[in-house]
């Protein structure tokens, strides 16, 4: 099992959300230095993909976000089907990797949060109570210290 707490990365995208930041930031902020991003830059490119898209509770931001270190990582940005086939089986493998990890086998967020449709753009308050019914800090942990090991997988 993944441990997002013994994870320099994993602690940090914790930090991040609850220092304000959405899902996606938290993920992509922890990991600008490693994919050639300043944290700003990292956090504007990344800022679209919160609450799962835009609050639309599609796939989670967290996992989002991972998609956009992995893509920065390992992408050659060509358009040959070659490239694109690595690309893509190296995001499928960190879904399941992060459905296998996470208590919900998903990587939807609406199902995650136990909700049946898109959310107002509005954020919610980020108070004790938001806290304690949403599992958004330790998914972006998660996410964070689960691409270590696709890091390490892919050296």
């Amino acid at each position: 099992m993944i441990d997002y707490e013994s994870s320099e990365k994993g602690k940090r995208a914790y930090e991040l959300f609850l220092q304000g930041y959405n899902c996606s930031q938290a993920v992509v902020g922890a990991w600008a230095d490693e994919i050639g991003l300043d944290f700003d830059t990292a956090i504007k490119l990344s800022a679209g993909f919160g609450g799962g898209m835009g609050r639309m509770r599609e796939v989670c931001g967290t996992v989002s976000g991972a998609f956009i270190v992995l893509s920065a990582k390992y992408s050659s940005g060509k358009p040959d089907p070659q490239s694109k086939k690595e690309m893509y089986e190296i995001i499928q493998r960190f879904a399941a990797r992060f459905k296998e990890e996470n208590e919900f086998d998903s990587i939807i967020c609406r199902e995650m949060l136990g909700l049946k449709g898109a959310s107002e753009p509005t954020p919610a308050a980020r108070d004790a109570q938001y806290y304690k019914k949403h599992p958004c800090p330790k998914l972006a942990g998660l996410s964070a210290a689960l691409l270590e090991e696709f890091m390490y997988e892919q050296a």
